[in-house]
């Protein structure tokens, strides 16, 4: 089949440009269409896209629309329908904030959309920036949002078949666009073998971008009161005025290789996490994979795999003090049960492996060509 992988914006690396790694692993031959290809702000992760087949929007080529592109998202609907699609017999697009999912396919295309989330900005969930502040901004955006909500509701009716990350994620396309969904949870990469460090750890670690809705502040007052060594990684908008909010014990890695990696996540004691309202959270996961127990937010799709005292702990408010009881918690286990708590949360992350995400997605496929005659007997390119 003749397929394409169509993606938000590529100029950032985070959960959802993974999962479009993984479905590009699945679909080698598949082109990839895109509002923004900016590799300078990919990192480390630049290489992976290097020899794709990339097609940018016109939006993407213009660079002040480009490089300030938030006051400009009342262009979404022409950038998604400027795109041709007859080419294709099977679209997946990879949708979050930038509603990809608004593309425009005809039959006998099939469009598969795979939703992160509905966008955070125009359902009352927290963003990145704080833009309610801001009078002329908040006013700016209440006529523009009003208009993207009803876009993105009526553009919701294009894709043939919708794919949620998580529970949390179906139950907010229920609510905000009246659809059903299958939960297919997104690939986390874990590393094949694994063994439980026994060697006495000496700090908690994170990894995250640095913005509001993350509330690495929340770890950072903690780690400054009770004084435990915390090392973050990542970078992102909010760095500054988290370096100057943390203490001797906080330390800020950046984005690092995959050696200092795998070093770092072998020798921690646990994964902390504040994320509000996050409707999976591939990095927890991830941290599991190296038998951390996370220590986790109770918000979102988090507590769909992070269980009190099983392989992790949740903590019930976003203050520092209720992350401390729960760290509290942690540390008065046993090293027998701090062993068995790093055993299941490996367990757990197995859950959601690449190869897991692969024999969901191509069954799902199979299924979705078994009830469309016309694309059944297409062999696979």
């Amino acid at each position: 089949m003749k397929i394409a992988l169509v993606h938000d914006q590529l100029s950032e690396f985070g959960g959802s440009e993974r999962v479009l790694v993984a479905l590009k692993k699945i679909f080698p031959q598949a082109d990839i269409y895109t509002t923004v290809y900016n590799p300078d702000k990919l990192g480390v992760h630049k290489k992976i896209f290097q020899n794709w087949k990339i097609y940018q929007s016109w939006f993407g080529k213009i660079p002040i629309l480009r490089d300030y592109y938030s006051p400009f998202r009342f262009l979404t609907p022409m950038i998604w329908e400027s795109f041709d699609f007859s080419k294709y017999d099977l679209v997946i697009s990879s949708s979050g904030s930038w509603m990809s999912k608004g593309i425009k396919t005809k039959k006998p295309t099939i469009h598969i959309s795979y939703i992160h989330h509905p966008p955070r900005y125009l359902y009352g969930y927290e963003t990145a920036i704080e833009w309610q502040k801001y009078l002329l901004v908040r006013l700016y955006a209440y006529v523009v949002n009003h208009f993207l909500r009803i876009w993105d509701f009526e553009s919701t009716k294009r894709p043939d078949y919708m794919i949620a990350n998580s529970i949390e994620t179906q139950n907010r396309i229920k609510k905000f666009y009246r659809r059903d969904s299958i939960v297919i949870y997104p690939p986390v990469k874990i590393p094949k073998t694994f063994s439980v460090s026994r060697s006495k750890s000496e700090y908690y670690i994170t990894l995250s971008r640095l913005a509001k809705a993350k509330h690495i502040d929340i770890l950072i007052k903690a780690a400054n009161k009770m004084k435990f060594n915390l090392k973050i990684i990542g970078t992102g908008r909010d760095e500054k005025y988290l370096k100057s909010i943390a203490g001797k014990t906080v330390d800020f890695l950046g984005n690092i290789n995959d050696e200092e990696f795998k070093k770092i996540f072998q020798n921690a004691k646990a994964f902390l996490f504040a994320s509000r309202d996050e409707e999976f959270g591939i990095a927890p996961v991830e941290a599991m994979g190296y038998g951390l127990p996370v220590i986790a937010y109770n918000s979102g799709g988090i507590p769909e795999y992070v269980k009190n005292g099983v392989n992790g702990f949740l903590f019930n408010s976003l203050e520092p003090s209720s992350l401390i009881n729960a760290i509290k918690k942690f540390e008065k286990l046993s090293s027998e049960k701090i062993l068995k708590m790093k055993l299941a949360a490996r367990k757990t992350a197995e859950k959601f492996s690449e190869e897991n995400f692969k024999k969901n997605i191509l069954s799902f496929i199979g299924s979705v060509l078994d009830k469309d005659r016309t694309l059944k007997d297409r062999p696979y390119a």
